[in-house]
């Protein structure tokens, strides 16, 4: 009985080797392709932003932190004539417009057949309504979006429309 034991331990404790190189080896390559698309994302969203404001920078950095795969994410805005800013000191349209810029930069990344939108264009006044719907129209080539609109610019350039009404 003791030897099937101590068999059944030392299976245990190989299986868990086993089990620790794996993890071990998934975190390596999870960390390397988190690193990849982070640095393309980074890439598309400062191009983006400038297309959807029309100039200024942005950025998105990871916080320090011990592992990749742990770290915080910080997005840095400056639309155009404004002072850079942490996210939170931005309008209501500017942050919209910012979120927007990341949303799109993470499509492009890594696009998808269709991309539903609720209401996203609410916070933009008609100038950044007007990039707003520049940006879908290039991103319509490759993708179809389901958008949920009061925005009547918005609802001009849909290749269909479905209405709907409350009593």
């Amino acid at each position: 009985r003791q030897e099937f034991l101590s068999s059944q331990v030392q299976d245990l404790n190989s299986s868990k080797g086993q089990l620790q190189q794996l993890i071990n080896r998934l975190n390596v390559k999870s960390r390397d392709k988190f690193r990849e698309t982070f640095d393309e994302i980074r890439i598309n969203f400062q191009e983006i932003f400038r297309k959807l404001f029309g100039g200024g920078k942005a950025d998105i950095m990871l916080e320090d932190a011990e592992d990749i795969l742990e770290a915080g994410v910080e997005i840095i805005a400056r639309p155009p004539g404004k002072e850079t800013r942490s996210i939170s000191l931005l309008s209501g349209g500017e942050k919209s417009m910012t979120a927007l810029a990341l949303l799109f930069a993470v499509f492009k990344t890594k696009p998808s057949p269709f991309c539903f939108l609720d209401e996203v264009d609410a916070a933009l006044d008609e100038a950044n309504n007007e990039r707003f719907n520049m940006l879908l129209q290039e991103f319509q080539k490759d993708s179809n979006f389901v958008i949920i609109t009061h925005s009547k610019r918005t609802m001009s350039i849909a290749g269909m429309l479905f209405g709907v009404t409350m009593q």
